[in-house]
């Protein structure tokens, strides 16, 4: 297995630290991904669709055989597995896993967009990513997560480290 393949997560329905927790159980007991490092736990205000509950959002480093399109597959049938049904943009889920770096690989596909589109963008993501990997360079841009994180608007959305008793 080979690591450097980073995903977001996140829930804003339910027990959200269970749901997060799961997910990533249910990742491991594929056989085909292997947990390397899991940020802490984030409390997120949502963005796009700002009519419901904050997000629980996390950030988790992955070893995987996988090629990028088989990962996305699994981690679509986690979300399935889960309960997660896709019905408004940006709307409430159960459980949300995105990819946002495959090693150093740079796709555009109609099903599949590698590094993750808005990742530099959104505050969300890059803040437990900061934890993780700092120093991992976005393949298109050319700059560390650090340097994405500094990037950021100080008037985006509101994350605060979650306050909870929230070991993954």
């Amino acid at each position: 297995m080979s690591g450097g393949v980073f995903i977001g997560f996140g829930s804003n329905l339910g027990d959200r630290v269970l749901n997060c927790r799961e997910a990533l159980g249910y990742l491991e007991k594929s056989g085909q991904a292997k947990i390397i490092n899991v940020s802490s736990l984030y409390l997120t205000e949502p963005v796009g669709f700002k009519d419901q509950d904050w997000f629980i959002n996390g950030a988790a480093e992955i070893s995987t055989t996988l090629s990028p399109f088989d990962f996305l597959k699994l981690l679509l049938k986690t979300e399935h597995r889960m309960g997660r049904e896709r019905t408004i943009k940006w709307g409430p889920r159960i459980i949300d896993l995105d990819i946002l770096f495959f090693g150093d690989e740079v796709i555009v596909s109609d099903n599949l967009v590698i590094p993750h589109v808005r990742l530099q963008d959104r505050r969300f993501v890059l803040e437990p990513l900061l934890e993780i990997a700092p120093d991992k360079v976005h393949p298109v841009l050319g700059k560390t997560v650090l340097e994405l994180f500094k990037n950021l608007p100080s008037d985006g959305e509101k994350v605060e480290k979650y306050p909870g008793d929230a070991e993954l």
